[in-house]
């Protein structure tokens, strides 16, 4: 395979403000997502997915021992939502990792290999409610 058709998977993190601090601040991060202990690039994905739900319980967004261990995974949710109060738990192992309200997103390694690390959305609204999702990973 010639070098120009090695699959590549980064992410680009910008992070700015005019006036958070006294001055400027402007942050950008740019990463390739890798196999585990390698220069090659993850290969795998569920595909960008949408989930819509009527309900305040919570689910599995996805289930890590679908996943194989030790292995790089990462991970993409962000609550489409437009309202400002409505949020999404997002929990990992009875553990709560954060609140994202309206247009926040995560993105993180995850260790799959169990149901232990599943990881659980639980809407903030019996109204329509809609997640983004994907995983990046390797088999």
């Amino acid at each position: 395979m010639a070098f120009a058709d090695v699959p590549r998977l980064q992410a680009t993190l910008t992070i700015s403000s005019p006036n958070l601090t006294n001055d400027s601040l402007s942050l950008t991060s740019t990463t390739q997502f890798k196999k585990a202990g390698t220069s090659v690039a993850l290969d795998q994905t569920s595909g960008i997915g949408r989930k819509t739900t009527t309900s305040v319980s919570q689910y599995t967004l996805f289930d890590g021992s679908a996943y194989t261990a030790d292995k790089a995974h990462k991970v993409y949710v962000r609550n489409a939502s437009t309202t400002d109060s409505e949020f999404a738990l997002i929990t990992i192992n009875s553990e709560d990792i954060g609140r994202l309200y309206a247009g926040d997103f995560m993105l993180l390694p995850w260790s799959a290999h169990d149901a232990d690390n599943d990881i659980k959305v639980t809407p903030s609204v019996s109204s329509s409610f809609t997640i983004e999702y994907a995983v990046f990973s390797e088999a």
